[in-house]
């Protein structure tokens, strides 16, 4: 379990990943997601994927039709360090709506 600090320190460094993932789906995909950029400003990492993860988001499905499903919140909740900031529900969220739509999962995402 993490202590409290380390609970902080990986959070921040978590809004600062969802930023950069942000910068690459508009890069490497064209697709400008600043409804998403929107509720990372205003909710932090954390928080925005858990009020995008109870439903399957436009974003997603964006990400979908690049063929990028690796840059989507879902995968990335699925990776270390990252998993610690999450419940085994919303893993198994994330992991069962990867499945349904093909994504090949790496040795790095449980």
């Amino acid at each position: 379990m993490l202590v409290s600090g380390n609970t902080f320190a990986l959070r921040l460094e978590f809004d600062e990943t969802m930023f950069r993932i942000y910068t690459r789906v508009r890069d490497e995909c064209g697709y400008n997601a600043t409804g998403f950029l929107k509720m990372l400003h205003e909710h932090k990492g954390v928080e925005t994927v858990r009020r995008l993860l109870p439903s399957m988001s436009d974003n997603y499905a964006e990400l979908w039709r690049c063929g990028r499903l690796d840059l989507t919140v879902e995968a990335l909740i699925l990776r270390e360090p990252w998993r610690a900031l999450f419940s085994d529900a919303e893993h198994q969220i994330a992991r069962r709506r990867l499945a349904d739509s093909g994504y090949k999962f790496s040795n790095g995402e449980v």
